[in-house]
């Protein structure tokens, strides 16, 4: 072939900025097209010969390989793949992009109908190389029949020339010249984990080799060692020659046993055969029939470097509308911080995309982990977004159905297990609910609570258990221990509160009185006395209260205390303290937005009113209302007063540390007390 060179022709009207950084967001992605380029060549071939279009020896291995030499400062990604001619690589690398892949799908279109599989499709990979290289040779030969090799090289990107190639077995290896730009890539680690990161399932097996300067070095002292070695036995030949045959012959005999000893001890270990660092058939590929839940559990260890086990999985397997294929797992969660580490990986014909792309993925469900692989996909000319928000909107309605059925079914088929790692989804569930009201429409049947009894379920459960102590109300409880006190008065009237107590319950109580329209209502243990557990023998006394108010304001210097005396069912219950269901959820969204001061301007000035209710049937209330009115035993009247109200404020918050050391100081006082007595 005579030298050619020549300037690159564009064909795209809407071509952009390609060269050097201006394609790709990440650098570290020319990795990922150079060596899906490879896997797509043999690809090409494979089909080729399944259609009788090409002659190959039916034992051949396919593979890719990539090579990388830190003195050298080069890379080389080398495939045995289809190969191209001198003409070829005009069409396909001197056009940018013009797409060999579409070109080969719309030629064999009748042929075949699973062309799909070809990785590449807008032609523009390639040249992902030079944000890394200065320099870059493709040396190709194709699979035809007296097909010539032929050779490329460009330096930037611009010019290029061509001449004969040296290659003699089909296939390319793409050779980039590492200039400073892409000078961290020749190191082992970084690309070891960029070709995990990005092949690690890709459709051909890919090797991986280093050769780094000290290893270089070994090599060439091995080198000098060897020929040093050959040296010295061809002057020992030299000698023999002047030896005796009697003499030659014992001495032969000795350096025989010598030479056998050597040569044992110097007999290298047998070397295992190199690996791919890839699993060609990835998981979510193979039939879910047949596969075991070590094998889900195993996957899941593998690439999400989690130790806990999964709660469970979901296996996608869907062809129409679009092709998808994938795993979804659900993670143990062990707080509410968890919610931020979920992953889905993203894959296009078995090569990595990214993670929680959000136009696919339902963003509450970016809690989960898994691999999804939609070969669909409708990319931009850098597989790094998604151009087509109607179908990846589709994308998103499947999954989210998905995942409602597989929770469905398991409510349904499995109430033991669904129950067992409620706690651990329900996070999840209900932050689904409220970003996603379909998936709230499909799952609001398998929501299910836990009660301040141990038992698991569904509000309607809970509401038709407890109808004849209480209608259109359900009871909750933020913190079992702390409102204990509440709990065990429910206890004793034979009722039950819901178990609220993650910090998402403040939202999803408000969203589920919103979709319920108000019936049943929502109230904290704390927010009110029910009917049920007053004792309605006794009438209400509203001077006895007025009076202990004006007390408890003015021992307490609190002017805006209520307070209240009521008779309640249990004689223990001493004092309560109560925060309006209202109140309470404006001071917990104020909470949540504390570190957010435009948020929390709409709050204006909320200050909670915090109503004390005494039991008038309780020993120490009862004790209290005789010395209400007894001036000479003031003292006592005040530990007794401001005892009842710390009790009460424990019911609802913790102690400030100076709250706390009065209160613990007042409680030996009355000790001592009881014990003048």
């Amino acid at each position: 072939m005579a030298q050619e060179k020549g300037n690159l022709s564009i064909n795209s009207e809407n071509f952009l900025p390609i060269i050097k950084k201006w394609l790709y967001t990440d650098k570290d992605i020319f990795l990922r097209e150079l060596v899906s380029n490879g896997c797509d060549a043999v690809t090409k071939l494979q089909k080729l010969v399944g259609m009788g279009e090409a002659d190959i020896p039916t034992d051949e291995k396919f593979a890719v390989h990539v090579d990388v030499s830190k003195k050298d400062k080069t890379i080389k990604i080398s495939d045995n793949g289809i190969g191209m001619t001198a003409d070829e690589v005009k069409k396909y690398i001197n056009q940018i992009a013009f797409s060999g892949a579409s070109d080969f799908l719309a030629k064999y279109k009748d042929k075949t109908d699973e062309g799909n599989e070809i990785i590449g499709h807008f032609g523009l990979g390639f040249y992902s190389a030079f944000m890394v290289a200065d320099k870059v040779e493709i040396d190709t030969l194709s699979y035809q029949k007296d097909a010539k090799s032929a050779k490329w090289i460009s330096n930037g990107g611009i010019d290029y020339e061509m001449t004969d190639g040296t290659r003699t077995e089909r296939g390319t290896t793409v050779t980039l010249f590492i200039g400073e730009d892409g000078k961290e890539f020749l190191e082992y680690g970084l690309m070891y984990n960029t070709l995990k990161k990005y092949c690690s399932f890709m459709p051909v097996e890919i090797y991986f080799s280093y050769e780094s300067e000290e290893k270089e070095k070994e090599k060439k002292a091995e080198t000098e060692k060897t020929e040093t070695k050959a040296a010295e036995t061809n002057t020992e030949t030299a000698n023999e020659k002047t030896e005796t045959a009697e003499t030659k012959e014992e001495k032969s005999s000795e350096e025989g046993k010598e030479e056998n000893t050597e040569k044992k001890a110097e007999e290298p270990e047998k070397k295992e055969e190199p690996k791919p660092i890839n699993e060609t058939t990835p998981l979510w590929l193979k039939n879910a029939k047949d596969i075991t839940d070590d094998d889900y559990k195993k996957f899941y260890h593998d690439v999400f470097h989690d130790f806990n086990d999964p709660l469970f999985w979901i296996h996608l397997n869907m062809d129409y509308p679009f092709k998808l294929k994938g795993i979804l797992y659900f993670p143990k969660l062990t707080a509410d911080t968890d919610v931020l580490e979920g992953e889905i990986k993203l894959y296009s014909n078995q090569v990595y995309i990214a993670d929680n792309i959000k136009e696919v993925v339902p963003e509450f469900l970016l809690i989960l982990k898994g691999v999804m692989d939609c070969p669909d996909l409708p990319l931009n000319v850098s597989r790094s977004a998604l151009q087509n928000d109607g179908y990846a909107a589709k994308m998103s309605t499947y999954i989210t159905k998905k995942v409602a059925d597989k929770l469905n079914s398991i409510f349904k088929n499995d109430r033991t297990d669904y129950e067992k790692f409620w706690d651990d989804i329900s996070i999840f569930i209900k932050y689904g609910c409220i970003k996603e009201e379909k998936f709230y429409d499909k799952v609001k049947d398998s929501l299910i609570y836990k009660t301040t009894n141990g038992i698991y379920k569904t509000l309607s459960q809970y509401l038709e258990d407890n109808k004849d102590k209480q209608t259109d109300k359900a009871f909750y409880v933020s913190d079992e221990n702390q409102q204990v006190q509440y709990v065990n008065m429910l206890k004793e009237q034979g009722m039950e509160a819901l178990i609220l107590s993650s910090r998402i319950d403040v939202n999803f109580i408000s969203f589920l009185e919103y979709k319920l329209q108000g019936k049943p209502k929502f109230e904290r243990v704390d927010a009110d006395i029910a009917d049920t557990l007053k004792d309605s023998s006794q009438e209400a006394d509203e001077n006895l209260s007025t009076e202990l108010q004006n007390l408890f304001r003015g021992i307490l210097n609190n002017e805006k205390l209520n307070v209240k005396a009521e008779s309640l069912k249990s004689e223990n219950v001493s004092s309560m303290m109560l925060l309006d269901e209202h109140s309470r959820r404006m001071l917990d969204m104020m909470e949540m937005y504390k570190n957010q001061p435009e948020l929390l301007k709409m709050f204006g000035d909320v200050k909670p009113e915090y109503t004390l209710v005494l039991n008038r049937k309780n020993s120490l209330v009862k004790k209290l209302i005789e010395l209400k009115n007894k001036t000479e035993d003031k003292e006592s009247t005040d530990l007794i007063c401001n005892q009842l109200y710390d009790l009460a404020l424990m019911t609802q918050k913790s102690l400030e540390p100076e709250e706390m050391s009065k209160f613990i100081e007042r409680s030996n006082k009355i000790m001592e007390k009881m014990l003048e007595k």
